[in-house]
């Protein structure tokens, strides 16, 4: 590997992070990832799996949610519920809860939340994704497509929620 001479002599492979002040460098590491709750109902097959004229009203909810387990092991489930509907006729609903747990070290504490809550839900996402399109597929629909979540904008809103309660509170 080669120094480029920018960094007073310190051999560090491209792209490693920068310490937070410490001498450490942030560490994200996905330790496990599991299902912990998958359910799945479809209250009126068969006749529901019969061809249509039009889409079904389809109704995504995404919650993110972070616990600890130890001083830098988190555990962070993401829950996926969709609610597919012809009318008044329930056609399926399936709901995830999709959790893994990540060691976060070394970030500075005013990082720690956005870590949890929005690059551990990255990072589960596609998966859980998966396990949903595969869960309605297996139940006789088309498999559900969830489109990609941003974390960061849910992330805010929910930051600026608790803000406004803190300012309704005081």
């Amino acid at each position: 590997m080669a120094e480029d001479g920018k960094n007073g002599g310190e051999n560090q492979p491209a792209g490693a992070a920068t310490s937070n002040g410490n001498g450490a460098a942030p560490q994200l590491s996905v330790l496990t990832q599991y299902v912990k709750d998958l359910s799945f109902e479809s209250p009126g097959a068969p006749l529901s799996l019969r061809p249509r004229e039009k889409s079904p009203a389809i109704n995504i909810n995404v919650n993110v949610q972070a616990n600890p387990l130890a001083d830098t092991d988190y555990d962070v489930s993401l829950t996926l519920t969709a609610k597919a509907e012809d009318g008044d006729n329930v056609l399926f609903n399936v709901e995830l809860v999709y959790g893994g747990v990540f060691r976060v070290a070394n970030f500075p504490q005013e990082h720690v939340l956005p870590v949890l809550f929005v690059e551990c839900p990255r990072l589960l996402f596609p998966f859980a994704r998966q396990i949903i399109a595969e869960c309605t597929r297996n139940g006789g629909f088309p498999p559900l497509m969830i489109d990609p979540v941003d974390f960061a904008q849910m992330f805010q809103r929910r930051m600026a929620e608790e803000q406004s309660k803190q300012k309704a509170q005081a």
